[in-house]
């Protein structure tokens, strides 16, 4: 059974979302403020942190870049203050997994947990051409190759040469989509919709991730070749000259 870590300074916001996960099957832990979370999360070890921005003692930005310096791979649904895109930039050019804003549906909360979980994937540090004490290696038709990027999607690992990338869940399966349509132009609407199951949502989260997966998987980003930006349209998957 998965573990979220509830960080909120409101006791009435952290009751009824710990409810709420509690009654989809997911134990749940709690914090009020940034110093009691970085102790629950050292003591508890969660499988996904439910994190606010503005917290006391120490704010969430700087918990989130404590918890992420321990784990890199540690997903975390950030929550901003009432729409302010500032808010909600920050926090996923940080690396955040996603993010929700006050006010919000408790429902729809959960339902991004629990989808962030279902792709959460067991992290590993064998290349995927290592030799014969190595799991076997994807069929073709579980991997996706683009020059020395390649992704097993079997073992849900993403290799830039001998070098492992750390992608979020969401970079991840914007990375696979867009792989996996290559020379479609995709609005980032659609993206929202075919990547992430949003029937609703700031088009901006589609262009942050988009930027961050440039910075991983780009030669030159400012110059990409491989996620190309289709102009009044979105983006496409054109692969490496």
């Amino acid at each position: 059974m998965a573990t979220v870590l509830v960080v909120d300074d409101d006791p009435i916001v952290r009751e009824v979302l710990s409810s709420y996960l509690l009654r989809a099957g997911l134990e749940v832990a709690e914090a009020g403020d940034g110093e009691a979370a970085l102790r629950a999360f050292e003591a508890g070890h969660p499988d996904l942190v439910v994190l606010d921005l503005t917290l006391p003692r120490l704010d969430g930005l700087e918990v989130f870049r404590r918890m992420r310096a321990v784990r890199g791979d540690l997903p975390v649904v950030m929550l901003t203050a009432r729409g302010e895109e500032s808010d909600r930039v920050l926090g996923l050019e940080v690396g955040a997994d996603d993010y929700i804003t006050k006010p919000f549906s408790n429902r729809e909360l959960v339902l991004r947990v629990q989808s962030i979980l279902r792709r959460v994937a067991v992290p590993s540090t064998t290349p995927p051409s290592a030799g014969a004490d190595a799991a076997p290696a994807a069929s073709v038709s579980e991997a996706l190759v683009d020059g020395d990027l390649r992704v097993d999607r079997r073992r849900h690992e993403v290799w830039l040469g001998e070098t492992p990338l750390a992608l979020t869940v969401r970079e991840y399966d914007l990375l696979v989509h867009l792989m996996a349509t290559p020379g479609t132009a995709h609005s980032r609407r659609a993206l929202m919709t075919d990547v992430w199951g949003w029937d609703y949502g700031d088009e901006a989260t589609v262009t942050v991730h988009v930027r961050r997966l440039r910075e991983k998987v780009e030669r030159d980003p400012s110059q990409p070749e491989r996620i190309t930006t289709v102009w009044g349209v979105g983006y496409r998957w054109d692969g490496a000259s």
